[in-house]
C-alpha cells in the first residue's frame, strides 16, 4: 500500500500552491497513483467510477447502489467465518460508523467474499454479534462472480495485483476503500490498523465539507 504520510506531504505542497486543489487525492488506476486535482480538473481527468450494483443486505432487502448517490461511503470485503483480519477490520469499521452515527450523508458497506456461505440470515447473525446497524451499515451478499468483479475492477480492492484475477481465485484483502459522493475512489487504508481508520475518518470529514 502507498505510504499515506508521503501522500499527505505531497498533498500539502499542492494545497500551498493552489487552494483549489483537493487535499484528498483522486484515484483512477488500480496501482493507486494519487492525483491531486481541483474539482474542475477532476471532472475532466478522473474517469473511473464504481459501477452500479445490487445485492441483498442483512435485513433481506435489495440494496441498490443508486441509493448511494450524494453520499460518501467506506467499503470492505469480509467473510463471516474469517478468524484473522476480518474481526479487526470489522472493529475499525465500527469505529468509523460510530464517528458518523446518524449522518445521512455517510454509509458503510461490507461485501461477503463467501456469498455461498454468507446468506442474509448468516449476515444478520454476524451483524447482531458485532452490533451493526442495518440502517447505515449494509452487509451485502449475492452472486460470487458479481461481487468479485466489482471488488477487483471497480473498487481495486487488491490493488493492481488483483485487477485481472478471475472469480476462481479467492479474494482476501484488509483494505478499506473510501468513495466520494460522485462514486470516485478517494482513499485506501489498512483496515486492521486504528491509525489508518482514524485517517479514513478525517478524510471522510474533509469530503463532507
Amino acid at each position: 500500500m502507498k505510504n499515506y504520510w508521503l501522500i499527505s506531504l505531497i498533498s500539502f505542497c499542492f494545497a500551498c500552491s493552489d487552494t483549489n486543489v483537493s487535499k484528498i487525492p483522486f484515484y483512477n488506476e488500480p496501482d493507486f497513483t494519487p492525483h491531486f486535482l481541483s474539482e474542475a480538473d477532476a471532472a475532466q481527468q478522473i474517469t473511473h467510477r464504481i459501477k452500479p450494483f445490487a445485492f441483498y443486505k442483512q435485513d433481506s432487502t435489495l440494496f441498490e447502489s443508486k441509493t448511494l448517490q450524494g453520499k460518501g461511503y467506506v467499503a470492505n470485503f469480509i467473510f463471516t467465518r474469517c478468524s484473522n483480519i476480518c474481526p479487526d477490520m470489522t472493529a475499525q469499521m465500527k469505529r468509523i460508523a460510530n464517528a458518523f452515527r446518524g449522518n445521512p450523508h455517510v454509509a458503510l458497506l461490507s461485501f461477503s467474499v463467501t456469498p455461498w456461505i454468507d446468506d442474509v440470515k448468516t449476515l444478520q447473525k454476524f451483524g447482531t454479534k458485532y452490533g451493526i446497524s442495518s440502517g447505515q451499515w449494509s452487509l451485502l451478499t449475492g452472486k460470487k462472480d458479481a461481487i468479485y468483479s466489482l471488488a477487483r475492477r471497480s473498487f481495486f480492492a487488491e490493488e493492481s495485483i488483483g485487477y485481472n484475477k478471475d472469480s476462481k481465485e479467492f479474494l482476501h484483502t484488509e483494505h478499506l476503500i473510501l468513495v466520494d459522493q460522485k462514486g470516485r475512489i478517494r482513499g485506501i487504508y489498512n483496515g486492521t490498523l486504528p491509525l489508518e481508520a482514524d485517517q479514513c475518518i478525517e478524510d471522510m470529514k474533509a469530503l463532507l465539507d
